[in-house]
């Protein structure tokens, strides 16, 4: 059983002695019924609570036959609504008596759809990549007593009964092991629509705490000795921030929760919400008394629908448990939370920005000083951290600041979310302690790089990141120590790549994004990044398409890309285009040899910037079925039916339209 397990199932007939009996407030003293566990059962809201937290505490104790389905947005991608129908078609038809649970993303998203099952008395199994077909088999056998191992990824500790015996834990898998789970320890595991499972594992309890026995000074110093600093990006003391805004006098604060993560290829606010939406909530409210707001915005991108949702039920269960709203646990404190959706735009990330579209005005960002602390939303003090940051602050008032300083290194403390993506053997969402390496991600929790391919880079801090060679992979997660190769914390993206990729081409392709995204109110960023585009698409273009001074301008260009970048970093007017050239200036840095190929050989290692591609057939593989010849656009492809045929370099466009539908395999790419 769960340590913070607060409960026993055998103590709810006990009522509260502390209860006041009023419909509007069925109980006087909740804090005193969060630290002891059951809520009065004397009157009828009571006692509706009081049967939902027994129901939780049972499935803790495993007294229950429960089969959960992860059902967060990567499930549902992998066909998790299917397997929960096929889970409900079986129970019904074989009339089990078994609760079904939707819950979110444990975070190994390569093996979805996801399905655990925990038999009464035994502790709960996870199995992996159950589809709608294997549902039934599955099924069968558990409920006949045998445990297929073919899908088996292990056996939750501590939630449940008796051990099975033989069977590995979760805890042990490779994906597993290496991590420390404290943001995500309830992802995957607890029912999100589920409060009542939530205060079963000692959620609102910091909340209550912070409450009853401490001022908001004391909770800004507390977690200001934690040493918790920003995960959004910039890694300010987030205590620290705290304290501006609360010693800033104002007849109203606000505090903003930054859910608009626009990296490519980040997802770790959308799966702490979807899986744990009330610890953000807890968060947000013992932040908000710590600064002295009462009014809170989640500002959310509308693209994320299932975290929305997930969170508006988190936000109204909490009203009704009276741990949001009006004098919250008769403590004299209020707190209302407003769901804002913003549109997608990545500069909305951006603090000032994200306080515009909260306006309703345009989302630009607005020259600093004054900052959001001291004069922010609608010109008042306010305080923006993103979800992660949030979500860590239960833990840090529950336990101490000296548990959460135990974990990292000097000067980055305690754990760090990733979206770990692109070619790796297990996608998913991690969360490490800091100071584990890059390589211990990418390899011991990653599986490294499937069929066989050599690692080349692994991108990290989204597009205001940087891109960290092999010889770098043992390379700290600390945010000064990102900093020395070139790289950034930011959100927590992380994408690796292989062999086969161009890192010309990843700049480009995030000097195009960032270039889109830009708001274009200051010049640098705006016509700076449109330039750094050109040069290097100038770079990939073929010598067919180059007339008069085009080479000479090519040539020029790449010489002031570096002096381009520093340019834009010094002069632009926020972060977005204060960092743009990141991805530009950690491609040259490390893969500078890859820049002169494309310059002065024409050639692409990787194959993948068509106009540099070099296509020839094989005269032994080409049976002259004239495919290729019919398909290619540009008219490249000469030869005669059951010939072998030949491509003209100087038409070639590189499209690779003839690789494509070559039956023989007989073109061949350089």
């Amino acid at each position: 059983m769960p340590e913070t397990l607060a409960l026993n199932a055998a103590e709810f007939p006990r009522c509260c002695d502390r209860c006041f009996h009023s419909p509007e407030r069925p109980c006087r003293d909740l804090v005193a019924c969060l630290e002891s566990g059951p809520l009065c059962h004397e009157d009828d809201a009571c006692a509706a609570k009081l049967t939902a937290r027994r129901e939780a505490a049972m499935r803790l104790t495993g007294g229950n036959a429960v089969v959960y389905v992860g059902t967060g947005t990567c499930g549902l991608g992998a066909g998790a609504a299917k397997t929960l129908r096929a889970v409900r078609a079986w129970l019904h038809e074989h009339s089990h008596e078994a609760e079904i649970v939707e819950v979110g993303c444990i975070g190994i998203c390569s093996y979805e759809p996801l399905v655990d099952v925990q038999l009464p008395g035994r502790a709960r199994l996870s199995f992996s990549r159950v589809t709608e077909e294997a549902v039934e088999p599955l099924l069968t056998s558990l409920f006949n007593g045998e445990v297929p191992r073919e899908l088996l990824l292990g056996q939750l500790r501590g939630e449940g009964g008796e051990p099975w015996p033989d069977l590995p834990y979760l805890d042990e898998h490779p994906f597993f092991a290496p991590q420390t789970r404290w943001v995500l320890a309830n992802c995957g595991i607890a029912n999100p629509d589920s409060i009542e499972e939530y205060l079963a594992r000692g959620g609102y309890r910091a909340l209550a705490r912070a409450l009853r026995d401490r001022t908001p000074e004391e909770v800004v110093k507390t977690v200001e000795e934690s040493g918790l600093r920003g995960r959004g990006g910039g890694g300010f003391l987030t205590g620290r921030k705290w304290g501006f805004a609360l010693r800033t006098p104002a007849d109203q604060r606000y505090l903003v929760c930054n859910a608009d993560e626009g990296d490519p290829g980040a997802f770790m606010d959308r799966a702490v919400i979807e899986g744990d939406p009330h610890r953000l909530l807890e968060g947000m409210a013992i932040a908000a008394y710590a600064i002295g707001a009462t009014k809170a915005y989640v500002y959310i991108r509308a693209e994320y629908p299932l975290a929305i949702t997930r969170l508006r039920r988190a936000i109204a269960a909490a009203r009704a448990y009276g741990l949001l709203g009006d004098n919250i646990l008769d403590s004299g404190f209020s707190l209302e939370i407003v769901l804002k959706m913003g549109a997608g735009a990545f500069v909305c990330g951006e603090e000032t920005a994200l306080i515009h579209s909260i306006e309703g005005r345009r989302g630009m960002p607005r020259p600093r000083p004054p900052f959001p602390a001291a004069r922010g939303l609608f010109g008042k003090p306010t305080i923006i951290n993103n979800v992660e940051t949030l979500a860590n602050v239960p833990a840090i008032l529950d336990r101490g600041p000296e548990w959460f300083g135990s974990v990292g290194t000097e000067n980055s403390k305690g754990t760090k979310v990733f979206a770990l993506s692109g070619t790796i053997a297990r996608t998913g969402l991690v969360e490490v302690a800091m100071g584990t390496t890059l390589r211990d991600i990418v390899f011991a929790i990653g599986g490294g790089i499937p069929g066989g391919r050599a690692f080349k880079a692994v991108q990290i801090g989204g597009p205001s990141g940087g891109c960290v060679p092999e010889s770098r992979l043992d390379t700290q997660v600390d945010y000064e120590t990102l900093k020395g190769v070139g790289a950034m914390m930011g959100s927590g993206g992380l994408v690796v790549m292989d062999e086969r990729t161009c890192m010309v081409d990843v700049a480009k392709f995030f000097m195009d994004f960032i270039q889109r995204e830009s708001c274009g109110k200051c010049i640098p960023c705006r016509e700076g990044t449109r330039h750094m585009l050109e040069i290097l698409q100038a770079i990939t273009r073929s010598r067919g398409r180059e007339q008069g001074k085009t080479a000479l301008e090519r040539f020029q260009g790449v010489i002031h890309l570096q002096r381009l970048a520093r340019v834009i970093q010094d002069t632009s007017l926020c972060g977005l285009g204060q960092t743009a050239p990141n991805p530009v200036l950690a491609t040259l840095r490390w893969f500078q040899e890859e820049y002169e190929e494309h310059i002065f050989e024409r050639h692409c290692r990787a194959g993948v910037c068509a106009e540099l591609r070099q296509l020839w057939i094989d005269p032994d593989k080409c049976r002259g079925c004239s495919i290729c010849l019919k398909r290619c656009p540009t008219g490249a492809i000469i030869g005669s039916p059951r010939q072998p045929h030949t491509i003209i370099a100087d038409k070639c466009i590189g499209c690779g339209t003839c690789v494509e539908v070559c039956k023989f395999d007989a073109v061949l790419v350089a």
